[in-house]
């Protein structure tokens, strides 16, 4: 299971209303990239896949990949705005180290 805080879904959900593209859900998956060699990347889409893990949250849809699952399982997503950092943070237990940017994960 994923979790995901008011805040992440308050964002998500304006995204999703602000999208002109009839955008339904967030897509989160995993990718290889980054300092640590993975990272997270997110992006509005108008379904899930067939495959897909479907999280719903009060109306907020996150659409996960087969491949990305497995690795951000048990994940909290938050989003963060103060005066140092504006975004979606990731809380992932299966993360074994951290970049010091925190962007990326091994």
């Amino acid at each position: 299971m994923v979790a995901i805080s008011e805040s992440a879904k308050s964002v998500i959900r304006r995204l999703i209303d602000q999208s002109k593209d009839g955008a339904t859900g967030l897509r989160i998956m995993v990718e290889q990239g980054g300092c640590a060699g993975m990272q997270y990347k997110l992006g509005l889409d108008t379904s899930a896949n067939a495959d897909d893990e479907v999280y719903e949250f009060d109306g907020v849809k996150l659409f996960v990949d087969p491949l990305s699952l497995p690795i951000i399982e048990g994940m909290n997503i938050d989003f963060v705005d103060s005066l140092e950092t504006s975004g979606f943070v990731f809380d992932n237990p299966n993360a074994g180290n951290t970049c010091s940017c925190g962007k990326s994960f091994s």
